[in-house]
């Protein structure tokens, strides 16, 4: 597990069981809030209960189930900025784009605040992120990599899981680039590195190298 530096508090959000996280340094009063799926309230009451509020919004990727409920989170913090990669920012306003059209639904979120593109860094609460660019799953996918702590921490969204690894039959999917991306972005990480995932439980770089039967080291 991370050192006692760092929390990371999971709300699974039905019905495609994804992972919003709240991403904290446990000695401040702020927090990340990374893909605020269908579920926004359930998070806000855990950042009550644990006595932060958001410094900054990030999405991994712009499909429906990530960004659900942006709008939530920049009614209530308007100030508090909200970034996506570059690749994705279009799907934010665009139901076809971000997957809800497919269901008949019309979902659309606020445009972001600031975009951000591979070899970016990004500070708040506390935090010192890298973005890695890992497009596959959707065509501006990024990846924030939190290297102050040991282990290091992965928030990668839908690239990579505990024995499998993102959908790319989606519009804007590459099944060559996600893989492309995974082995020479991901792999070349410390074996200890802790991935949190889109979906599932977090997994481990050295694990994944290991056993997923996708991609392996």
């Amino acid at each position: 597990m991370p050192d006692h530096r760092i929390a990371i508090d999971t709300i699974v959000s039905p019905p495609f069981m994804e992972n919003s996280y709240i991403v904290r340094l446990t000695d401040r009063a702020d927090c990340l809030v990374v893909d605020p799926g269908f579920e926004p309230e359930e998070i806000a009451e855990k950042m009550q209960s644990l006595g932060v509020e958001p410094a900054m919004i990030l999405n991994t990727h712009g499909h429906a189930d990530h960004i659900a409920g942006n709008g939530y989170f920049k009614e209530r913090w308007p100030d508090v900025p909200l970034v996506i990669g570059a690749g994705d920012a279009v799907m934010l306003t665009d139901p076809r784009a971000n997957l809800s059209a497919m269901a008949g639904g019309q979902l659309i979120s606020p445009p972001p605040d600031w975009t951000v593109v591979e070899g970016d860094t990004l500070e708040a609460a506390g935090f010192t992120m890298s973005v890695l660019e890992i497009p596959g799953h959707s065509p501006g996918h990024v990846v924030f990599v939190i290297d102050q702590v040991q282990p290091q921490v992965v928030i990668g969204g839908d690239v990579l899981f505990q024995g499998s690894i993102g959908r790319f039959d989606f519009p804007g999917g590459n099944e060559q680039q996600l893989l492309d991306g995974i082995r020479n972005k991901l792999y070349i990480l410390p074996d200890d590195t802790i991935v949190y995932s889109g979906h599932g439980p977090p997994t481990t770089i050295g694990e994944e190298k290991r056993t997923n039967p996708f991609v392996r080291g």
